[in-house]
């Protein structure tokens, strides 16, 4: 039998790029769940390999091992790491490979790092790869063929399960219930890792998904605002919340993701139907779309205002606005830091989180500034939404950063005896 080994590369977290944070966030640390990648690749693996997988988050994965193939998932922060540890398995004379967002935006970078990278959704191709490692003739270079849907089997979660420990114990893992998006977003890699065509799970796959969750008593985040897109998206998020007010399973989901704009497009009464499907968060993704690139910037008054509309509905509905905000864009100066606090303030959200605009590979912001030649530098570790990796245009990247570290001392400032009264799943927050 055949042994693969699957890695997922470990990258800096906001805390870790920035250790003052541990000081002035009165929250818990947390460490997520890998993303679905190796799951979903591990799942239409054949049974007559043997599957091991390590995560460079908790435990070093640059160690000696007996498997035959050595596969790689990643995104643009944990890029740096992956290239060390491609390069260290080679040396070891293991054959390896690649896939996920970034060597799908970047192949030309990951290939001198690996013996194969894998573009696009990797199921399609998978099967390819791993036949024709068995033949000895692994090629550089594999294109993902679009694999429907209805066709795919669960995640493999069960790889992640086992990686829990002291220092990794979620509450909640994501679902998937679509892939693809029909948007063009700035800073969105979502149409070019999976296609502009938004396609759903069906609800008995999605379902699933939770069943194995609640098997390990796991909660699943459904971290995709895709999802509350007019059409296919949004009815299959409706009837996830028809089956889960019908079943009583209202404690299963922890979180939805959602922007402005979707909020306020959507009927309350959907919104009201979240909430009894035991939806009691929102996290709201910020700086993505026209109401919150522009509401901050002192220059529109009518998306400030939809802002606030968009908080009170979450209100409400007892809907929790936890609210991301994006600093640094072009329309950004130094007093967009204190507008942002004031929003916060007058809304009443008591919790955020705060984030440097990062042009990420693959997007229409990374095209743009390539072309305007603004990039700093390709130092992969730190595009990590915590460093300024770029010229903005009204700020000097320094006075991007100190925005953004004061964005979080003083958002939180006011909020350490509050977060003592809530529960240690309340008060935790990836950052």
């Amino acid at each position: 039998m055949k042994k693969i080994l699957f890695v997922y590369s470990g990258f800096q977290r906001h805390a870790q790029s920035h250790p003052e944070l541990l000081k002035y966030v009165p929250m818990n640390e947390y460490i997520g769940s890998p993303s679905l990648g190796i799951a979903t690749i591990a799942a239409v693996t054949p049974k007559d390999w043997q599957i091991e997988m390590r995560d460079d988050r908790l435990e070093r994965a640059d160690r000696p091992t007996d498997a035959d193939l050595v596969a790689f998932s990643f995104f643009t922060p944990a890029a740096t790491r992956a290239f060390e540890l491609g390069d260290y398995f080679r040396a070891q004379g293991k054959p390896t490979v690649a896939g996920g967002i970034f060597p799908t935006a970047m192949p030309d970078e990951a290939a001198p790092h690996f013996d194969a990278v894998v573009t696009g959704e990797g199921e399609g191709a998978w099967p390819e790869v791993l036949r024709d490692f068995e033949a000895g003739a692994l090629k550089k270079r594999y294109a993902s063929r679009e694999v429907p849907l209805s066709q795919l089997p669960q995640p493999r979660l069960d790889l992640y399960f086992t990686q829990e420990g002291p220092k990794f114990m979620p509450d909640d893992y994501p679902v998937q219930l679509s892939r693809g998006c029909p948007l063009s977003c700035h800073s969105c890699i979502l149409p070019v890792s999976m296609t502009k065509a938004l396609r759903e799970f069906p609800l008995a796959h999605v379902v699933g998904q939770l069943d194995q969750l609640a098997a390990k008593g796991k909660r699943a985040c459904l971290t995709e605002d895709t999802s509350w897109l007019p059409g296919k998206g949004n009815r299959l998020l409706s009837s996830l919340f028809d089956y889960l007010i019908e079943h009583g399973r209202e404690a299963e989901v922890s979180y939805v993701g959602i922007s402005m704009p979707m909020i306020i497009a959507t009927p309350t009464k959907v919104l009201e139907k979240a909430r009894r499907a035991g939806v009691k968060m929102f996290y709201l993704v910020g700086g993505f779309d026209p109401v919150t690139m522009r509401a901050f910037t002192g220059k529109d008054e009518t998306q400030l205002k939809r802002a606030y509309q968009a908080i009170a509905k979450c209100r409400e509905v007892d809907i929790e606005p936890y609210t991301s905000f994006l600093y640094g864009q072009d329309d950004d100066d130094e007093a967009t830091v204190d507008r942002m606090l004031e929003f916060a303030s007058r809304s009443g959200i008591t919790k955020a989180e705060f984030a440097v605009w990062t042009p990420y590979p693959g997007t229409p912001s990374w095209h743009r500034l390539v072309k305007e030649e603004r990039l700093l530098h390709r130092e992969w570790n730190k595009y990590n939404d915590a460093n300024c990796v770029y010229r903005p245009k009204q700020l000097t990247p320094d006075q991007v950063t100190q925005g953004y570290l004061r964005l979080w001392r003083e958002f939180y400032a006011d909020k350490k005896q509050y977060m003592q009264q809530l529960s240690t799943a309340e008060r935790t927050i990836q950052f």
